[in-house]
C-alpha cells in the first residue's frame, strides 16, 4: 500500500456522550497528527465521509463517540510506544470514549476489556483498576504512549459496524503507516483477524508485532493463539526495555 497516497482541526470540548457535529474543526488532535488528518478531510474520500456523517446526523441518527479523533488528541505521534487496534467504537450509549476497547469511567466492563485486564493481571500481576474511577477508561494508557486506535471511528447506536467502509479506514490505514515509518520503534498488538489484516502496513523489521486471538469471550481461549495466556504485555515490556537500553525506548501505560 502507498502510505503517501492516503492522506486542522482546532480544539473543542466534547458535548454529551454522542456526536453532535461532522466538522473536523471540532475534533482536536495533537499537532503532529494534523497534516495527515487535514489531508484526509480535504480528499474526496474524507469529504464523502463528512457528507455521510452530516446526512446521518440530520436524519436523527445517534452516532458515537462525541470525539472520533480522541486517540489522536491524547497520544501524539511522536509519543507512540504501543499500538492496540480495535475495529469500531462501542455502540451502546455512554460506552464509547474515542479509544479502542476503552469505556467511560463507571461503565460496566465489556467482556473483551475484562479479558484484557485478566491477561494483564495474569501476565504482569497488575490488579484490575478501581471502579468506578477509572474503571474501564484507558485514558491514562493513551496519555502514556499507547495509541488505542479503532480502524473505523464512528458507529450508530445499537448497530455495530454501521459506519465501516464509509471512509474512516483510509485515514486509519494512513495513520498506521505513519507510525510504522517513524524512527521511534513501537509494539503493535494485533488481536483478532481484523487487526491482523493491517499487518502489511507495518515494518516488522523495525517494530515488534504481536498477534493473538481477539479478547472476546468467543475467541479468547481458543487456538491457534488464545488471547488469555498470550503474554503480550510482558513481551512488550521486555522489548521496550531492550529499546530503552539502546536509547530508543520509553515508557508505555499498559506495560
Amino acid at each position: 500500500m502507498d502510505c503517501e497516497a492516503v492522506l486542522k482541526p482546532e480544539i473543542a470540548t466534547p458535548v454529551g456522550d454522542q456526536l453532535h457535529t461532522a466538522d473536523p474543526a471540532d475534533w482536536p488532535v495533537a499537532e503532529d497528527w494534523q497534516p495527515a488528518v487535514d489531508a484526509f478531510f480535504q480528499s474526496e474520500a474524507g469529504l464523502g465521509l463528512l457528507t455521510y456523517l452530516r446526512q446521518r446526523l440530520q436524519a436523527g441518527a445517534t452516532v458515537f463517540p462525541p470525539q472520533p479523533l480522541r486517540a489522536l488528541q491524547l497520544t501524539p505521534r511522536h509519543s507512540v510506544r504501543v499500538v492496540i487496534l480495535g475495529q469500531d467504537p462501542y455502540h451502546g450509549r455512554g460506552q464509547a470514549e474515542g479509544l479502542a476497547f476503552s469505556v467511560a469511567p463507571g461503565v460496566a466492563l465489556p467482556p473483551s476489556l475484562r479479558n484484557i485486564f485478566k491477561e494483564l493481571q495474569r501476565d504482569l500481576g497488575t490488579p484490575f483498576p478501581p471502579f468506578p474511577q477509572p474503571g474501564g477508561s484507558l485514558v491514562k494508557w493513551a496519555q502514556k504512549g499507547v495509541l488505542l486506535l479503532n480502524t473505523c471511528l464512528t458507529v450508530e447506536e445499537g448497530q455495530p459496524a454501521s459506519h465501516s467502509g464509509k471512509g474512516w479506514e483510509l485515514l486509519t490505514d494512513a495513520l498506521i503507516c505513519q507510525v510504522s515509518q517513524q524512527a521511534q520503534p513501537a509494539v503493535f498488538m494485533l488481536w483478532g483477524a481484523h487487526a491482523q489484516s493491517k499487518r502489511t502496513l507495518i515494518d516488522a523489521k523495525r517494530h515488534r508485532v504481536l498477534t493473538a486471538n481477539h479478547p472476546s469471550p468467543l475467541s479468547a481461549l481458543r487456538p491457534p493463539r488464545p488471547f488469555i495466556g498470550c503474554g503480550h504485555f510482558s513481551q512488550a515490556r521486555a522489548w521496550r526495555d531492550e529499546q530503552t537500553a539502546g536509547g530508543t525506548g520509553g515508557s508505555a501505560g499498559c506495560c
